[in-house]
């Protein structure tokens, strides 16, 4: 009796396992995605192609229906459909670029499917890439460190595959025997809160107040800049730049802090700077969270609203004599926004978030640990500030 069924199911499991393990939020086991590769190239056909990439995905993204019912407050059944409607471009782009075909034609179809799942369109959902691992499995090397996972990702698409896996396997548990986190940079001090839901909601005095006494009581004395997560401050409006200038004359501090923007068409979700002397609009996020953010169907409807993606924009900003890669929420978790930054070669990475909503989940685990792993490769010093 022939089980044509079961190495469909090996490969299926095999690669949710891979997916949950590589994305359960702790940096060191991001390289287990190194497996996924090996396991879509031994698929028979296209359709079981397409299964393993959905299980590696869903498995990998399994906190998102639970974040999505926190976030709008209801039941889990719109978290489940984003979830599965998110998996259709990384099932797509796999599913199409799949070949019956061994060797080198799989090898650069793979490295296709990388390059598409890094790059908008296709890279605006292009979470739990395994490119990734590279800031774990050669931490320190930089661009040369991306190159060579890139090519171990290929190489594990062919018939060398067991010797491709041997090396990163190896490369991997060197590093996680001797990994170190990333520097702090000098004179920052990242600031986490808990305030929950109503952190840019709540735009009144004694908010701010509360914010400033914050600052005061967390500051260290080395801390010339400190870092306020996504949406601190709220509106970002004449009156509150006021407010924080007065609040901090005397005071040998420059604040960055998230806030928004409005005007009549939408919103710009921006990072701005703040000292007793000037204030500016120091960066516009590049690529707000889908659907509950950035709504690129609303001016075909007739209606404005939504945050703007400013896609290529802004990848290096200034910060005293220090430039800096800015990352707010979601860029954390897509390619393309941090390698645009590195190719700048900043002096330090911001990365900022309002996660209330991912409560009980493994959502800000997983941004910490890729803004960790990216840091590493380009060794870079890291300041994050969350809000939980």
């Amino acid at each position: 009796m022939r089980h044509d069924w079961l190495q469909p199911l090996c490969l299926t499991m095999a690669s949710a396992a891979t997916g949950y393990i590589a994305w359960s939020g702790h940096t060191r086991a991001l390289p287990a995605a190194i497996a996924f590769p090996a396991l879509w190239s031994m698929a028979r056909g296209r359709r079981t192609a397409g299964v393993v990439s959905a299980a590696y995905f869903l498995a990998a993204s399994h906190g998102l229906p639970q974040g999505v019912a926190a976030f709008y407050q209801s039941d889990i059944w719109p978290g489940l459909i984003l979830w599965l409607v998110a998996s259709s471009g990384f099932v797509f782009v796999h599913s199409a670029l799949w070949s019956r075909q061994s060797g080198g034609w799989t090898a650069l179809r793979y490295t296709i499917a990388m390059v598409l799942m890094a790059l908008p369109p296709f890279g605006i959902v292009g979470w739990a890439h395994p490119i990734t691992a590279a800031g774990v499995l050669f931490p320190g090397w930089g661009w040369a460190g991306l190159a060579a996972v890139t090519a171990g990702l290929t190489i594990m698409t062919t018939r060398y595959r067991p010797a491709a896996a041997l090396a990163l396997v190896g490369f991997w548990l060197w590093s996680a025997a001797f990994w170190t986190n990333p520097e702090i940079g000098r004179g920052w001090q990242g600031v986490d809160l808990q305030l929950g839901n109503s952190l840019g909601r709540d735009n009144s005095l004694a908010r701010h107040s509360d914010l400033l006494a914050t600052l005061h009581s967390q500051r260290r004395s080395n801390a010339t800049y400190m870092l306020l997560p996504e949406s601190a401050l709220g509106f970002w409006t004449p009156s509150v730049e006021r407010l924080w200038r007065r609040q901090l004359v005397g005071v040998d501090l420059t604040l960055v802090a998230g806030a928004a923007v409005v005007d009549a068409d939408g919103y710009d979700n921006v990072l701005v700077r703040v000292s007793d002397t000037d204030s500016e609009i120091l960066y516009r996020e590049r690529m707000p969270v889908p659907g509950s953010m950035w709504q690129p169907w609303l001016p075909l409807l007739g209606r404005s609203g939504g945050a703007r993606a400013n896609f290529f924009a802004n990848p290096i900003v200034s910060v005293g004599d220090q430039r800096v890669a800015p990352l707010i929420c979601y860029e954390q978790l897509v390619i393309w926004p941090v390698l645009q930054s590195m190719l700048q070669d900043p002096d330090l990475v911001i990365a900022v978030g309002n996660d209330w909503w991912t409560k009980g989940s493994s959502i800000i685990a997983i941004q910490r640990a890729s803004t960790q792993a990216w840091a590493r490769l380009f060794d870079k010093p890291l300041v994050v500030s969350f809000n939980t």
